[in-house]
């Protein structure tokens, strides 16, 4: 791939920040797209949470001389090569919390259902896939979440015997607010994305992601792969956790596009994001979409429910919106539906934001999570980056 193909196709007028990792420094850069150049920018931070805090963020990066910069192409061929030897992208969020929400469009939801009554078991979601489909009908599609219209679908799918606790966050008044991973452990473009080998059904989750500061103002957006073991998580809701949060199983990047003129939150509200999956060894290719103009809820309500009074993060969150994608589509064999391989190529696009690629392995498997929070403190203290 090429810097064309993973960047913004507007990307000139863009403004794009990630963080390199540097080998020479032992840790990571801030950085800004400049022509075909990333220019270290960590001395208006040092880390993309401290960045987003500032009055304006585009300002203080603008303030940084082209000083130090890496080649762009150079960094995308060594990202997506993986090689940790060489200054690669990282996920271009560092203390910031990394939560997600689920269940915030009407047809992922349905499939949300579907795994909860069939505990886990692909053949028997099969089976019923299609009866909550027709007692559900096209009703739940139209349904503003926590309104009284809800209330009264809520009553029906009760005495039809379809209520489930995933509907419940769907078109009730709460939305679904999980924490996806813990601090710097996500990883970025080029980055293996793992899954658990006890899970036999599996499968990537597209989604806009949202950088958030920690007085709730959105600073940016990005693209995430919110990986979920669909089997773990269908056999029992309380298992959300090990279904989730895993070695690699959180995806962030290429870049977080920054708010400004030209882009902003309404931009948001209308993105489609594109996926493909093409497997190593059996020319498997599964393509799906998800548009952001379906969500039930808006962005900014999920925001509102994440950050606030009621709960504060005082580094920010980047904020997982969910995805409209669920996959039936059969890999295999019929009525098997899709999982994971090792091997697979999954890459999530959107036309403003870029496109991240990451390859699947199982958790064990891929690269061990040594870098934290401690790690990250001790580097920028040895840089000089921590005084004032």
């Amino acid at each position: 791939m090429t810097p064309l193909d993973i960047l913004p196709r507007d990307y000139p007028s863009a403004s794009l920040l990630g963080r390199v990792f540097d080998p020479a420094l032992g840790g990571p850069c801030l950085v800004q797209l400049r022509h075909d150049r990333l220019v270290d920018v960590t001395a208006a931070g040092p880390t993309v949470s401290a960045l987003l805090e500032h009055a304006d963020p585009i300002a203080a990066i603008a303030a940084i001389p082209d000083a130090r910069a890496f080649a762009l192409a150079e960094i995308i061929a060594d990202s997506l090569a993986h090689r940790a030897d060489r200054p690669h992208l990282l996920a271009p969020c560092d203390l910031q919390a990394v939560k997600a929400c689920g269940v915030t469009f009407a047809r992922s939801m349905l499939e949300r259902v579907i795994e909860e009554r069939a505990k886990g078991d692909y053949r028997e979601a099969a089976a019923i896939r299609d009866k909550v489909s027709v007692a559900i009908g096209g009703a739940l599609g139209d349904v503003k979440a926590g309104s009284a219209a809800a209330a009264r679908v809520k009553q029906v799918l009760i005495e039809g015997g379809y209520w489930s606790q995933y509907l419940e966050v769907g078109i009730g008044p709460d939305a679904e607010v999980f924490t996806k991973a813990p601090v710097l452990s996500s990883v970025g473009l080029g980055a293996e994305i793992g899954v658990l080998r006890a899970s036999s059904w599996n499968n990537p989750e597209p989604e806009l992601v949202l950088a958030v500061n920690s007085r709730g103002a959105v600073r940016g957006a990005t693209l995430g792969n919110d990986v979920n073991l669909r089997d773990i998580e269908g056999r029992s809701a309380l298992l959300l956790g090990k279904a989730k949060d895993n070695n690699a199983s959180c995806a962030l990047g290429p870049f977080i596009r920054l708010f400004d003129a030209g882009f902003g939150i309404e931009d948001v509200r209308g993105l489609e994001l594109e996926l493909t999956v093409t497997g190593r060894d059996d020319n498997y290719v599964l393509r799906g979409s998800s548009s952001m103009r379906e969500i039930s809820r808006d962005p900014l309500d999920l925001v509102a429910q994440s950050l606030g009074r009621h709960h504060q993060y005082p580094d920010g969150m980047v904020l997982f919106l969910g995805t409209l994608f669920a996959p039936t589509q059969d890999r295999d064999h019929p009525g098997q539906g899709f999982t994971h391989k090792p091997g697979d190529v999954v890459e999530i696009a959107a036309g403003r934001l870029g496109r991240l690629v990451n390859v699947v392995t199982y958790s064990d498997e891929a690269p061990p999570w040594q870098f934290g929070i401690g790690a990250l403190m001790r580097n920028l203290a040895a840089r000089g980056l921590l005084a004032g």
